[in-house]
């Protein structure tokens, strides 16, 4: 890093012409530039220096800062502007990137307020980004409209990781978009991030600031910390999350997975039932967790619809984890889909397992339901012959992937999803139909389903509305296979639902998973045990 005093007229560390001004921000201005050795376009952006950076060392500063740009590139390649040079200038930082496609979201704020939808969409595309950042441990801390590009058709660009992280220096860039424990000099941590979502989409759909910069840090930090903010009248469907995004206590902070979903349940609506897309979606991973230790179907997204930009944003973000290698073992929805990917190889039995067999040996369990209309009965045996095959009101579906299962009349796949290694996911449903069953094929279990599930347990606790396990994970032989079954109670748009879960092994690290989610006020109604036990009975795995 060269210390380097520069005006408008002169290059930048004698290398960068600015040509054009893009955008302003208190403590930060950004500019199109050129690099005059390779002739290529690039942006700069120049950022008041946080004391945490003063007291660095300069190349430990510019070495921290391309590194963290770097690793989250390869995580959502085209949708994180990587930091090629990092310049100090007194007490600014210059930090050049390769130029992104679009315009700052500031600018297109400049021009007012937008609708909910694309409010929605444009919000979504960054919080996957903020999502795989979080998941490789690295906070953004900066985030404001002029760190956020916005492509033509939609797409977003985040640019800005690196200047302050989770550090405890209060931030000096854009104040009015930090976070309350920022503005008090607390440091920051992913609900720092969401914070200043909230308060960017809040902008988004009311054509002002949620908090208005008051000319000065201080003067501002304390409007952050103290001044109440005025409830959006514009935001629609998208008020409670941007709301729940604006608590000032961090803990009482709406998690990621909330959000994401109400943002896409807003996209959603706005698609004919007939028009959902099934184009492949993103899990993201954490890329240092050994690849042995995949959980039955887990996904960081809860049942998603993504459209136009963020659709972008996302399908870019997996294709770098996946090449990275795998899908995420992180979940964020009780009862939301499973994580997947394709049947590549021919599904053999575990060494002990009988392959004769075309039945389960052990059926779910007796679990009580606490929902009022939900009496405890036992859950349907996967055993009980049925006289049809398929039965009455059901026929026989073949998936592309070389599963087959019967299923309700009416119902369809209405989300894929798939990996590089071969895994997927398919979730099948009706529109009207509140209930889902997920098929998952995974290729890099572990050798013990129990445990599988266990890691399943572990994970919605920490990131599922009002989760509860139903009894005990039990150890099953299903067709012949080793597997488990679990069963749990999580609550999805207000909606109380019952899941019950069947993993099964194939072979050394290859299984399935079958997911059946209903409200749990009808579990016990004829036509949901009926729907079970077909399910449980009928379904064949690939080769199988």
């Amino acid at each position: 890093m060269v210390k380097v005093q520069v005006s408008t007229n002169e290059l930048v560390a004698g290398r960068y012409r600015l040509l054009e001004g893009v955008h302003h921000e208190e403590g930060r201005e950004g500019w199109h530039g050129q690099d005059v050795e390779s002739e290529r376009p690039v942006t700069l952006t120049r950022s008041r220096l946080p004391a945490h950076l003063r007291e660095e060392a300069e190349l430990r500063t510019a070495v921290r800062i391309t590194r963290e740009s770097e690793a989250l590139g390869l995580v959502c390649p085209g949708r994180v502007s990587v930091v090629i040079d990092v310049v100090e200038d007194k007490d600014f930082l210059w930090t050049v990137t390769a130029r992104p496609e679009g315009v700052p979201l500031s600018a297109l704020l400049g021009h007012g307020p937008v609708d909910y939808v694309r409010a929605a969409r444009l919000g979504l595309g960054v919080l996957d980004v903020l999502g795989a950042a979080h998941q490789e441990g690295i906070t953004h801390g900066d985030l404001s409209p002029g760190q956020v590009w916005v492509e033509e058709r939609g797409g977003v660009t985040v640019a800005g990781f690196g200047l302050m992280g989770a550090s405890a220096s209060p931030r000096v860039t854009a104040p009015s978009y930090a976070s309350p424990e920022q503005a008090r000099g607390e440091g920051g941590g992913p609900a720092t991030d969401l914070w200043a979502l909230g308060a960017i989409m809040y902008e988004m759909v009311e054509g002002r600031p949620a908090i208005r910069d008051r000319g000065g840090l201080e003067a501002t930090f304390r409007a952050v910390e103290r001044l109440p903010i005025r409830a959006p009248l514009s935001a629609g469907p998208l008020g409670p999350a941007i709301q729940g995004l604006l608590r000032r206590d961090p803990v009482e902070r709406v998690p990621e997975s909330v959000v994401r979903e109400a943002l896409t349940r807003i996209l959603k609506a706005e698609l004919d039932e007939d028009s959902m897309p099934t184009e492949t979606l993103p899990v993201f991973r954490d890329l240092d967790a050994p690849p042995a230790r995949r959980v039955w179907g887990k996904v960081p997204l809860s049942r998603p619809v993504l459209l136009g930009g963020a659709l972008a944003v996302t399908v870019v973000c997996f294709a770098g984890l996946t090449a990275a290698g795998g899908l995420s073992e992180r979940g964020t929805s009780a009862s939301g889909p499973a994580s997947s990917p394709k049947v590549s190889a021919t599904p053999s039995p575990t060494p002990s397992a009988s392959p004769s067999s075309t039945v389960a040996q052990q059926s779910p369990s007796t679990s009580p339901s606490p929902s009022s209309s939900s009496s405890a009965s036992a859950s349907p045996s996967p055993s009980h012959t049925l006289t049809d095959d398929p039965p009455t009101g059901f026929f026989r579906y073949t998936a592309p992937q070389g599963f087959s299962v019967a299923l309700p009349k009416g119902w369809k796949p209405v989300r894929t999803e798939s990996s590089a290694d071969g895994s997927y996911r398919v979730t099948l449903g009706a529109g009207g139909d509140p209930r889902t069953l997920v098929v998952t094929y995974s290729t890099q279990l572990t050798s013990d389903p129990v445990a599988v599930w266990r890691e399943v347990d572990t994970s919605l606790r920490g990131d599922s509305i009002a989760y509860e396990r139903l009894g005990d994970i039990r150890a099953v032989t299903y067709q012949g296979y080793k597997g488990a079954d679990m069963e749990w109670l999580s609550t999805n748009d207000g909606v109380r639902e019952r899941t019950f879960g069947r993993g099964y092994l194939i072979g050394d690290h290859e299984g399935f998973s079958l997911r059946w989610t209903t409200p749990a006020a009808d579990w016990d109604t004829a036509a949901d045990q009926a729907a079970l036990t077909t399910f449980l009975r009928t379904f064949k795995g690939g080769s199988q």
